[in-house]
């Protein structure tokens, strides 16, 4: 297979793991001392993505999720200002991972929601995208889907409200954002039609798609026509990204399965795939041996 794989955050043995801390854990402590906690916690967690990074070089993986709990609460003032402090550093680890051809990701996490009808969720929303967005410029990472976040529709019946506000937000954000289909909300032909009508890239995501259809296969036509027409939305069609994942205890089981034992065939024609499995690094390694789509 000559697709690009992806891992996801962390990996299955404990090479790769991040720290974190709780909101009342933090908030029991004087500024002062949150900001003692947080650097050490974003210095550790700087040091890790380093690790992540060189782990992906040695097994020659090009493509890394980072977590959006890289940096915690580097979306209040004590975490921005803390980051800042650090900003050196993070741009060494954001060369040196383009140096090293490694494409660095994101994807923000659920409390994201730009087509809600609540102004204080939308508002939340792009102060979360907006942390993201910050990491990847201090990264040094350009402000093109190369260096994608991605986030999904949100509530559902919302495709013009999501829409507009796409078109509100900042340059920094809207030049990485890029759309996935889901399982419940919005399926893989409705986000296709939202990426086209506000020039964001499609994420297409196979498994939640047979999920939303009700498809008994990987295999049926529409996997790789919906594939395809993702493409059209990347400006530039070789940065194309999907996702893979299977179901755990039968083919529609939205819950992620341990390995990957099947991917659609259409998928060989996907310059980059990002893994979605719970054993990571085991999963890339068995798609690897296997060299087939026909796992």
């Amino acid at each position: 297979m000559s697709s690009h794989l992806g891992l996801v955050c962390i990996t299955h043995s404990q090479e790769v793991r991040y720290r974190t801390i709780t909101r009342k854990r933090l908030l029991q402590q004087s500024y002062a001392v949150q900001q003692k906690l947080l650097e050490e916690i974003y210095r550790d967690n700087i040091q890790r993505l380093d690790t992540a990074l060189r782990y992906c070089v040695q097994e020659s993986i090009r493509l890394y999720r980072m977590p959006s709990s890289l940096f915690p609460f580097s979306d209040e003032d004590v975490g921005r200002e803390v980051l800042t402090k650090l900003s050196g550093v993070v741009g060494r680890v954001g060369e040196w991972a383009t140096r090293n051809n490694i494409r660095l990701v994101m994807h923000p996490d659920q409390f994201v929601v730009l087509s809600s009808d609540s102004a204080n969720v939308v508002e939340n929303s792009i102060k979360i995208l907006q942390m993201h967005a910050d990491i990847m410029d201090l990264l040094n990472q350009p402000r093109s889907p190369w260096a994608l976040l991605e986030v999904h529709g949100g509530k559902s019946a919302r495709a013009q409200a999501l829409i507009e506000r796409i078109g509100q937000l900042p340059e920094a954000i809207r030049s990485r954002l890029g759309l996935e289909n889901d399982e419940y909300a919005y399926g893989a032909q409705e986000i296709y039609e939202i990426c086209m009508a506000s020039g964001l890239p499609m994420v297409f995501d196979a498994h939640h798609h047979v999920i939303k259809e009700g498809l008994s296969s990987y295999e049926d036509p529409s996997v790789e026509e919906m594939l395809l027409k993702a493409r059209e939305t990347w400006a530039d069609p070789a940065q194309q990204l999907v996702h893979i994942s299977n179901g755990r205890t039968a083919f529609n089981d939205r819950n992620h399965s341990d390995l990957i034992e099947i991917l659609p065939s259409s998928y060989a024609q996907a310059p980059w795939i990002e893994i979605e499995a719970k054993f990571k690094e085991l999963a890339i390694q068995k798609i690897r041996q296997v060299g087939s789509a026909r796992l």
